[in-house]
């Protein structure tokens, strides 16, 4: 104790040691850590963790809906008091409380701002601005209840737009002022037109230039809610004045087309200055031109004009796509810029600058909204002109007059404009003036559209209007075997890609797509310009021959000669067409022969069963062409065609069974003759077989033989002789597949026959023919032979011992049968294992027979 430190030091010492101490035991517990986390990481993390709850509603959102929720009761209380809790009060006390507490809430959301409490703020600005619509209500209640209720509304409308458009600016983190006043700015002019006493023109006038004013609000404001909400008012308010000015271009073309006029030219300058609204608002704007200018024509152009008078606008309108492409020397500024950073920016001269000739170039997005809408009413004015083409295809078809009557349907199309056909001459002009396989093939669909309508439109006579039927479908058909010329010009297979326009170099597709064939990945064309062509000209080729097969009905001279150029047509398009086009011309070639064959019939007088013979002419013709026509599709198809014809040949034959057994037996020479090709043999050897054996039923049936082995016996043998050959040929066939159809022919239909025939010789001749065919199955081995030979064999037998059976069981004593049943059933009994193997080595020994 006399060494110790004096108590100073030593408590400096104790301190630096337990400082030790505390550092050494913080190492080790850092080091303890981090080997347990070495050792448990890999079962911690291949343990589920536990998820952590989720909670129904963000902070943010809850905060929302409680400040909703709040505004809203204020609201509805504000708008009790002042409605009904008014009255209580004098006008100095009204007229405080109201200023008081509008004040304070629109003075509120200052100091809320100031403290980041930005969703408060809203709420209370959102409640003052209803007290500003209820200040202005009480006013008028109040003060000016004289004043009439359209016009201080419309003034208190302004003013409050006014005042909420400088709240919200000099507050612009608030987000709710500006778009309502927007709102509140769509009311001043139209509830001051009503005021006024305007009607429908000074409101719709009203209306157009608030969305006029909603226009410059998107052009050169950059809120979003603001833009959106000014589009909202523009696109109804301006809306309502162009539906307004398209009804007055019907029953005051002036008034209208200026209203439609001015709407054109506002929406017309916001496509030009908002590249995002380009296409829809210059659409609007070419169907405001449109209906002005065509409203303008109805008055000075007969009533049947009327039509072709919008077409040729709509047409003039839709060249602007071609026509407004000259280029530019000026450059891009702002507009396209603006337009893909998400903002309506303004176009600079780069979209609308003055070229180097003094011309002025049209923005992309301008071109096509404006062609769009031309081509729109043009296809609508199209689309008028189709009735004169529905009748002059159909009509020869809704037949009121007797086939070779001479006398002719009546119009089915009456008092229908024949300036429908100079819609059609139009639409044919405009898309042959275009290099797209597109429009080839809408000028092509047109023009035989055109020449279809004709004969309806200017009430053609009876020969003329047949002779340009059949002269249009010799034409479609030609251009659909060589469409070759209305290909030129069109690019060919892998030719480069034209340059773009300027504009549509950075990646906008052109609007307007070329259905020239491009380049596959493979090197193949994707679509062929003269298939396409081809099938349009096909098609309709196909309907103007119907057509004027039908109308050739009338007279017996013009039926004849319609079908013989229909039949030279569709043979040369057969002849001389490709790939699929030849079939179908192949089928029709034979359906007209065989009508060509029915009409010489008819136009001869012959009855029905001779016009069966004369209609076997068209497969006899058909194999023979087949045999000689190539490809084989084609042939397929005229064999096939001409086979189906000799079905109405069998069914003209019925009445009389000795010509329908002539005509199967025919039928079948034919079937036969084909069958000596090498690829028709398989089918048309078994269709000749069934034609024949078709035809001897027949001539039995007329002879009237009742005796079903007459029937089953031609059937029996050949399939008997086949069954042979097969069985020589492969041997291991089975014999239920060689044997077992050709004898269930006629076994069975003479059994049934024998069990109901009173006489002996049937049921003695088929009990000793399927003896024979039982035996012959057991000396061969055949399992077919002897499983229906045995069958027939007992069921024969029973029938006969039936009788005699009987009449024993019936001279027996009564007890006598049940104790000769029971014996059966002992010695069945006391043998059982023994007779189970008797019956499983002769199902074994029959299962392996063939």
């Amino acid at each position: 104790m006399d060494n110790s430190l004096p108590p100073a030091d030593e408590l400096v010492l104790v301190d630096r040691e337990l400082a030790q101490l505390d550092a050494r035991r913080s190492q080790l517990l850092a080091r303890r850590a981090w080997l347990l986390q070495v050792l448990y990481a890999p079962v911690a993390s291949a343990a589920p963790r536990p998820r952590p709850p989720v909670a129904d509603a963000t902070p943010r959102s809850a905060q929302n809906v409680l400040l909703t929720l709040g505004g809203t009761l204020l609201t509805i209380a504000a708008v009790a008091f002042t409605l009904v809790s008014w009255g209580s009060m004098g006008i100095g006390g009204r007229a405080a409380v109201l200023s008081v507490v509008t004040s304070a809430a629109l003075a509120a959301p200052v100091a809320l701002l100031r403290r980041s409490l930005v969703s408060t703020a809203e709420s209370v600005a959102a409640l003052g601005l209803v007290l500003m619509v209820l200040d202005a209500y009480a006013l008028h209640r109040v003060a000016l209840p004289e004043t009439d209720g359209p016009g201080y509304a419309a003034v208190a409308a302004a003013v409050l737009a006014g005042a909420w458009t400088a709240y919200g600016s000099a507050l612009p983190r608030l987000r709710v002022p500006l778009p309502v006043a927007v709102v509140a700015g769509q009311l001043p002019l139209p509830l001051g037109a009503l005021a006024a006493g305007g009607g429908p023109t000074a409101f719709a006038w009203a209306a157009l230039v608030t969305a006029a004013a909603d226009g410059a609000v998107v052009l050169w404001v950059r809120r979003r809610s603001v833009r959106i909400t000014a589009v909202t008012g523009a696109v109804g308010l301006g809306g309502w004045a162009l539906l307004t000015g398209g009804w007055l271009s019907l029953t005051s073309p002036w008034s209208g087309a200026a209203l439609l006029l001015a709407g054109a030219a506002v929406t017309l300058y916001v496509s030009w200055r908002a590249p995002a609204l380009a296409v829809g608002a210059a659409a609007v704007a070419g169907l405001a031109t449109l209906t002005a200018a065509g409203g303008l024509l109805r008055t000075a152009v007969p009533a049947d004009w009327s039509v072709p008078g919008y077409v040729l606008c709509a047409l003039a309108l839709a060249s602007l796509w071609r026509t407004g492409t000259v280029p530019a020397t000026g450059t891009g500024a702002a507009g396209t810029d603006a337009a893909g950073a998400g903002t309506v920016g303004v176009g600079s001269a780069g979209d609308g600058a003055a070229s180097a000739g003094g011309g002025f170039r049209l923005p992309r997005g301008v071109r096509i909204g404006l062609a769009a809408a031309g081509a729109g009413v043009a296809a609508l004015g199209v689309v008028w002109a189709l009735p004169p083409v529905v009748a002059g295809l159909l009509g020869p078809m809704a037949r009121t007059t007797a086939v070779w009557s001479g006398e002719h349907t009546g119009r089915v199309l009456t008092s229908y404009p024949a300036t429908a056909a100079l819609v059609l001459a139009v639409a044919v002009a405009a898309f042959a003036a275009v290099p797209r396989l597109w429009g080839r093939c809408g000028a092509l669909a047109l023009a035989w559209a055109l020449l279809t309508a004709l004969p309806v439109s200017l009430d053609l006579p009876y020969a003329v209007t047949l002779a340009l039927q059949l002269v249009t479908s010799a034409a479609a058909l030609w251009i659909a075997v060589r469409p070759g010329p209305l290909t030129r010009g069109l690019r060919a297979p892998g030719a480069p890609e034209p340059e773009r326009e300027p504009e549509a170099s950075a990646g906008a597709a052109t609007p307007w797509t070329s259905w020239a064939p491009r380049r596959t990945g493979t090197g193949t064309p994707a679509v062929e310009p003269a298939a396409v062509l081809g099938w349009c000209a096909y098609a309709g080729g196909l309907a103007s021959a119907v057509s004027a097969l039908a109308l050739a009905l009338d007279v017996r001279g013009a039926t004849f000669t319609a079908l013989g150029v229909v039949l030279v047509l569709l043979t040369g398009v057969a002849a001389l067409g490709t790939d699929a086009r030849r079939v179908v011309a192949a089928v029709g070639a034979v359906l007209t022969a065989t009508g060509l064959v029915g009409a010489v019939a008819a136009a001869g007088g012959f009855a029905d069963h001779w016009t069966a013979l004369a209609l076997l002419l068209v497969p006899a013709v058909t194999a023979a062409v087949g045999a000689r026509t190539r490809p084989r599709a084609v042939a397929l198809a005229v064999e096939i065609t001409g086979a189906a014809v000799a079905l109405p040949a069998f069914g003209l034959a019925v009445s009389r069974p000795a010509f329908l057994a002539l005509v199967l037996a025919l039928g079948g020479v034919i079937a036969a003759a084909t069958a000596v090709r090498p690829e028709r043999r398989r089918f048309a050897s078994w269709t000749a077989a069934a034609l024949f054996l078709l035809a001897t039923w027949v001539r039995l049936a007329g002879w009237e033989v009742t005796t079903p082995e007459a029937y089953t016996l031609p059937v029996t043998v050949p399939a008997l002789v086949l069954g042979f050959l097969r069985r020589r040929r492969d041997t291991e066939a089975s014999s239920w597949t060689a044997y077992g159809p050709g004898l269930a022919a006629t076994l069975l239909p003479s059994l049934l026959a024998a069990w109901t025939d009173p006489e002996w010789l049937r049921p003695l001749a088929l009990g000793v023919a399927a003896l024979a065919v039982t035996l012959i199955g057991a000396r061969f081995r055949l399992q077919a032979l002897l499983v229906l030979g045995g069958v027939v064999l007992a069921l024969d037998g029973l029938h006969e011992l039936a009788p005699y059976v009987v009449q024993v069981v019936g001279a027996l004593p009564r007890w006598l049968p049940p104790a000769l049943a029971g014996l059966l059933l002992l010695a069945l009994g006391a043998t059982y294992e023994q007779r189970l193997r008797d019956a499983r080595r002769l199902r074994d020994r029959v299962a392996r027979m063939r």
